[in-house]
C-alpha cells in the first residue's frame, strides 16, 4: 500500500468514528512529531502495538480484503504486568471489505456492532490438529444467548449485537453490502497478532508500505521509527 492511501483511511476513519460520536484516545491524533516528543512515556504503547493498523492482508486489493483497526488497550499473554488483562478494538470497514478467514488458539472475543450497518459472520470449527474447516455446526452464544448455524452460513450482526466467538471458530466478517460502512467493535482476551492468528488463506498481517509521502500517524507496528526521527 501506498503512504498516501494510509494516510487517506487514517483520516476517512477517523471522520466515521466522530460522525458516530466516537472519540479516540489522544494518541490517536498524534503526529510523528508529537509521537516523537512523547517517547519516554511510549515504552507500554510500543509492546501492546496499540494504535492504528492499517492492512489489506498481502491482498493488494484492499476495498475487498482490509480493514482500518485502532487497538484501544490490550496486554500480554506472557507477563499480566503489562497492560490490561483484555484487549479492545475498534475496526473500521468499508462496504464490501471483509477480513480473511481465521481462526485463534487462544483468545476469545466478542465482535460488536458498534455503529454504521449490518456486518455478516460466517463460521466454521476448524480442526485442532489439522487447522481444517470442518463440516459440522458451529455452537456460538449471541449477547447472551445460545445460536446454532450451519458451516459457512451468513449471520447477520445489526447495530447493538453482537457474537461471541471462541478458540478454533473459524470466522469471516465484514460489512453487509448495502447497508453502509461499519464501524465494528472487538473486546476479547489479550490479543497477539503475530501468534493467535491463524489464517486459512494465504495472507501477509502487516502491509508493506511504500513511503511516497510523510506518514500522518505511525502505524502500530512503526513505532520503531520513532527513535530514528528523534
Amino acid at each position: 500500500m501506498k503512504r498516501s492511501e494510509v494516510n487517506a483511511l487514517v483520516e476517512w476513519a477517523k471522520g466515521l468514528l466522530a460522525d458516530n460520536n466516537i472519540k479516540l484516545p489522544a494518541l490517536a491524533y498524534w503526529s510523528p512529531a508529537e509521537l516523537t516528543a512523547h517517547a519516554a512515556k511510549l515504552g507500554t504503547v510500543r509492546r501492546l502495538e496499540l494504535g492504528w493498523d492499517i492492512t489489506d492482508f498481502g491482498s493488494n486489493d484492499f476495498a475487498r480484503i482490509g480493514a482500518v483497526l485502532y487497538t484501544v488497550r490490550n496486554g500480554l499473554a506472557d507477563d499480566p504486568s503489562v497492560g490490561v488483562p483484555y484487549c479492545e478494538k475498534y475496526i473500521v470497514m468499508r462496504e464490501g471489505q471483509r477480513l480473511p478467514c481465521h481462526y485463534h488458539v487462544f483468545k476469545s472475543e466478542d465482535i460488536i456492532n458498534r455503529a454504521g450497518g449490518d456486518f455478516y459472520v460466517q463460521l466454521w470449527n476448524a480442526d485442532k490438529n489439522s487447522g481444517k474447516r470442518l463440516d459440522s455446526d458451529v455452537h456460538v452464544m449471541m449477547d447472551g444467548i445460545e445460536h446454532v448455524f450451519a458451516p459457512g452460513e451468513e449471520i447477520i450482526i445489526r447495530k447493538g449485537e453482537s457474537i461471541s466467538l471462541t478458540p478454533y471458530i473459524a470466522h469471516i466478517f465484514g460489512p453487509k453490502v448495502g447497508t453502509g460502512d461499519t464501524i465494528i467493535g472487538e473486546v476479547s482476551k489479550v490479543n497477539d497478532d503475530h501468534t493467535d492468528n491463524c489464517f486459512l488463506e494465504p495472507v501477509a498481517r502487516f502491509a508493506d508500505i511504500i513511503e511516497d509521502e510523510p506518514p500522518v500517524n505511525l502505524l502500530c507496528n512503526e513505532y520503531s521509527k520513532i527513535s530514528v526521527m528523534s
